[in-house]
């Protein structure tokens, strides 16, 4: 049972309706040949509780404090004929169609039963070619998946159509709503208003002070100017296009300021200052990858120069580490062998000691008489070399 309320909203009633109706998110569709904006239940009750009627003012209550008195009071406003129950109806396809849907499906029942009797009848290298297959579509699909690609077209929601439900009850739960109140924005009151004003003033330009219709009068020649050189611009760009593609036989496709009859944004339309495009031969691809190759074996190259330096140092390092150990070696080697010698030498001395003749004597001697003989040569010498330059002096 529900109590009957007047027919006249009040003025609370009114801002919350209007709260709702510019805050639950709606949506759109055709009802009876008429397009509405409908919202489901669930969305207007969380609206409400997050709205200011669900805080506590001072010394008020608040108006909304749990779901079930906000959709008491959507009840309220569905009486009051803010906003109507719908009920959604399926759309049902026309028989052609789905005639030819189910020739479809026979089609493809027809070519999977074909193709599972000469699956049976492949052998194993069948069966690595499936696998192969498989590897491939796995990648596409990986490919498919990344940023750049295009994704899948999601699958097609069914349309349906509303109609105006027969319990005109207000539920929370996915039930559907159709707005019937449909108040001014205040966005677009205040646009309306700028227009009525503006082609007021406009109608009373002769009444105007001297100063502003000359600045009127030089605002639209700057804005006729600037309209005329657009129009300019746009001419030459193309006339600019025409001649460089006719002078490089239609390789060289550049054009000046490409957005500028696009349909962009004004500052969009001024951006990139121009565009080019080579649509000849593609020998510059080449050079650049012959260039890269070589830039590559250069690399390479020099990678391998870089190995052998360090790998020729290394050599050296151990060459010279071997030669020290060597040069010590020898050096060990040869002292053990000065003690041999002079073991030796000491052992021969003492046989000739004990085995001494004649003509060790003589030698001996001759070697005294030649030492001799060259010591008085050389005090013969220094004495000339001292009376020479005494006799200059004289």
């Amino acid at each position: 049972m529900f109590i009957c309320f007047s027919d006249e909203p009040t003025k609370e009633e009114k801002a919350v309706a209007k709260y709702l109706r510019f805050n639950c998110p709606t949506k759109s569709t055709n009802m009876m040949g008429h397009r509405v904006d409908y919202f489901v239940a669930s969305k207007a009750v969380d609206c409400l509780l997050d709205s200011k009627w669900a805080k506590a003012k001072k010394g008020e209550e608040a108006l909304f404090t749990t779901r079930e008195s906000a959709v008491d009071y959507c009840n309220r406003l569905l009486k009051k004929q803010f906003f109507h129950r719908a009920l959604k109806v399926m759309k049902k396809k026309p028989e052609k169609d789905v005639k030819k849907e189910k020739e479809k499906e026979k089609e493809k029942d027809k070519a999977k039963s074909d193709s599972g009797k000469e699956e049976e009848k492949k052998s194993k290298k069948d069966k690595d070619k499936k696998k192969d297959s498989e590897a491939t579509d796995t990648k596409k699909e990986k490919n498919d998946d990344s940023p750049g690609s295009p994704k899948k077209k999601k699958d097609v929601k069914k349309k349906f159509k509303l109609e105006p439900h027969e319990d005109q009850l207000f539920l929370d739960g996915n039930e559907v709503y159709f707005w019937i109140y449909d108040p001014v924005h205040f966005k677009t009151f205040a646009m309306g208003l700028i227009l009525v004003i503006a082609v007021i003033a406009a109608t009373l330009f002769p009444l105007w002070p001297a100063e502003m219709r000359v600045g009127v009068y030089y605002l639209s020649v700057a804005a006729g100017c600037f309209v005329a050189s657009i129009l300019l611009l746009a001419v030459a760009r193309c006339i600019l296009f025409l001649i460089i593609w006719v002078v490089t036989g239609g390789r060289h496709h550049f054009w000046l300021l490409p957005n500028l009859t696009a349909d962009v944004g004004f500052i969009d339309s001024f951006r990139p200052l121009y565009t080019h495009e080579y649509k000849g031969p593609r020998s510059s691809s080449k050079k650049s990858s012959s260039e890269k190759s070589d830039n590559k074996d250069s690399s390479k190259a020099q990678k391998s120069d870089s190995e052998d330096k360090s790998d020729s140092e290394k050599k050296d390092g151990d060459e010279e580490e071997d030669e020290d150990d060597n040069k010590e070696m020898e050096a060990s080697e040869e002292a053990g062998a000065e003690r041999q010698s002079d073991t030796d030498s000491d052992r021969r001395e003492d046989e000739g000691s004990q085995h001494s003749n004649g003509n060790d004597f003589e030698m001996i001697t001759r070697e005294e008489l030649e030492q001799h003989t060259e010591e008085e040569e050389e005090e013969d010498e220094e004495e000339q070399s001292e009376t020479k330059p005494l006799t200059v002096q004289t």
